[in-house]
């Protein structure tokens, strides 16, 4: 798949049929499909990723199906999506609660709050909760899974830039809401672009920051309820950070210590 002459990265940058493929007499499976899938929905490790690679780039069947693979997840993203009605949430979390012990009071979710955040392990359940309205922590580890699926090879990025004025209205037309893009490069955390993404039943824009070697990823949806002070989870080494603003989730991951992570946070909210 080739890089347009714009600023929008689809898949790898590879030429179509850069190699030659050695597979079955089927034109359209070389015998690597399944693992192609695989690859998309983020189920391989890193060694069956980097072989899956080396493969793909020699094989041209795998080059056309990567560029199919690519085009049906980004119709899906597009596509519209109906939130599940209470009835049908009560009825599955009945189900599911039948056959799981009872969940964790709010006094011990995994929230903490940052230094000099005063309010207490309290306040900070009450934010979790702000933000995971359904299915409690769960929604961290998604966040921390999307990211991880995000940096292998060809799904990091949808459009690439270090332009907020090309990055926001990349997204004009693609959602249902105006995400807030803001330049963090004097602060430390250059924009490298975004993506559009699907988290829990919602339409999400994700905003990709890079600090050094590391990258720093920004979930944003809509949000309705007052602004909310930051609250922070960990979980498999990630640092996750939380809160509200101008109508807005923000949900900031990345392996970033802890006070990088904070200080990301505090430098966007400076931001104007």
């Amino acid at each position: 798949m080739t890089k347009s002459s714009g600023t929008i990265l689809d898949g790898d940058n590879r030429p179509e049929g850069s190699g030659a493929g050695t597979g079955p007499s089927n034109a359209n499976d070389c015998g690597k499909l399944l693992l192609l899938q695989a690859e998309f929905d983020g189920e391989l490790d890193a060694a069956q990723a980097a072989a899956l690679a080396e493969h793909r780039a020699g094989c041209p069947v795998c080059t056309r199906n990567e560029a199919l693979l690519a085009a049906t997840q980004r119709a899906l993203r597009g596509a519209t999506y109906h939130r599940a009605s209470p009835e049908l949430l009560r009825a599955v979390a009945g189900r599911i609660g039948a056959s799981r012990p009872p969940p964790h009071r709010r006094t011990r979710m995994p929230w903490q709050g940052l230094a000099g955040f005063g309010a207490g392990a309290a306040l900070a359940a009450a934010i979790l909760l702000t933000l995971l309205p359904v299915g409690g922590p769960g929604l961290v580890a998604t966040l921390v899974d999307d990211h991880v699926r995000a940096l292998q090879p060809g799904h990091l990025l949808d459009v690439v830039s270090t332009n907020q004025h090309t990055v926001k209205p990349w997204f004009d037309g693609r959602l249902d809401f105006a995400p807030p893009v803001k330049d963090l490069a004097a602060a430390g955390f250059p924009l490298i672009g975004g993506r559009l993404d699907y988290v829990s039943g919602r339409n999400a824009a994700v905003l990709v920051y890079s600090r050094g070697k590391h990258l720093v990823e920004l979930f944003v949806w809509p949000a309705a309820g007052a602004a909310t002070e930051p609250a922070r989870a960990t979980r498999d080494g990630y640092n996750v950070l939380h809160w509200t603003a101008d109508g807005m989730s923000l949900t900031a991951v990345s392996d970033v210590d802890p006070a990088g992570m904070a200080e990301f946070v505090r430098d966007w909210r400076q931001t104007p």
